[in-house]
Parts: C-alpha cells; structure tokens; sequence
C-alpha cells in the first residue's frame, strides 16, 4: 500500500493489514506506527483490527490467531502467526 492510497474500507482493513505483515521483511514483523503509517490508520483503530485477528477472545468468540502483537520495552509491533502466513498464502494471493 502507498503512503499516497486512501486508508482502506472497515470491510477490506484485515485483508490490508494481513497483506502489509506478509510484505515485511524477514520474521519481525512491523512495527504499529509503520504498519499505521503505511495503512493510513490511527493507533485505536489498527489496535482494534489486530485484537479481532489474534487469539483474544471478543464477545466470548475466539479469534482466528492470524497476528501476534507484542511489546518489546516502548516498541509495540505485529507479526504473522503461523496460522495467518498459511490464510494468506491460500486467500490473500495478488
């Protein structure tokens, strides 16, 4: 995604972010404000997507596990579980 693209749609926001994590480089995933920075979102609403994708439970329901979302002293970052490389290497092809 282009710093120039309008953030994407609430529908297309975990197809975006998954997208961006299978995008960076290596293992360590991305840090919240680059992954923010690069989608065009605020820290509230990137921080709501992630929850939903990972293994917190909302509402009593599990979540897929498709992110992890750990800090490390200050830096916050996202990285793709296991679960989420294989859900984007079967549904996120380009």
């Amino acid at each position: 995604m282009n710093a120039d693209d309008p953030a994407p749609r609430l529908e297309e926001l975990p197809a975006a972010i998954l997208r961006e994590l299978a995008a960076a480089p290596g293992d360590a995933g991305m840090s919240l404000p680059r992954l923010g920075k690069h989608l065009g979102l605020g820290a509230s609403v990137l921080m709501r997507a992630l929850s939903a994708m990972g293994h917190a439970r909302i509402g009593g329901i599990a979540g897929p596990g498709w992110v992890r979302v750990t800090q490390v002293d200050d830096r916050w970052s996202a990285t793709l579980t296991e679960a989420g490389r294989e859900f984007c290497a079967r549904h996120l092809k380009d």
